[in-house]
């Protein structure tokens, strides 16, 4: 019985902590332009949701303070960051709403990408640390049926357990 780390899933939850590590690195360099030039913010006011340029800033660069420990997280898979990334994220899409009237391209961009990380984050989390043994599971662990594999990968009628 071997340990099997990877496959295509494995792949998905790369792609979420890449995106959450673009995210972030994004959120702080915008966050630090409020703060430190805010004449260079193009801020329209009777259109966007917003109490104070600094605030905003400084909301931004804790914002992506945590999404980049996420992603270190998520990279490490450990578990305690996919729940909070699903959370992070989650609210991340929700927030976007408040921008719609400023940027409305950017935001609903912004929300589809939320929308392909949550599903990278929510489907098939077991099969980045599955064990490969024909698909029935390691001995005393929830077994996962398709042992990580797709299920084009698998046999027709799925792995044959014994």
């Amino acid at each position: 019985m071997t340990v099997r780390k990877g496959g295509a899933w494995a792949g998905w939850i790369g792609f979420a902590g890449t995106m959450l590590f673009l995210i972030g690195g994004m959120h702080i360099f915008e966050g630090m332009l409020a703060l430190i030039t805010d004449e260079r913010v193009a801020v329209a006011a009777d259109k966007l949701v917003l109490v104070d340029l600094t605030s905003w800033g400084w909301t931004l660069v804790v914002s992506g303070m945590v999404l980049i420990i996420l992603a270190i997280g998520l990279a490490a898979g450990a578990t305690w960051a996919r729940f909070t990334a699903i959370v992070v994220v989650g609210l991340h899409a929700a927030a976007q709403v408040l921008w719609l009237g400023a940027y409305p391209i950017w935001s609903l961009l912004v929300i589809a990408l939320d929308t392909v990380v949550l599903f990278a984050l929510t489907a098939r989390w077991s099969a980045i640390g599955t064990y490969d043994d024909g698909g029935a599971g390691a001995p005393g662990m929830p077994g996962d049926p398709l042992g990580g594999r797709l299920p084009h990968e698998t046999a027709p009628y799925g792995p044959r357990l014994t």
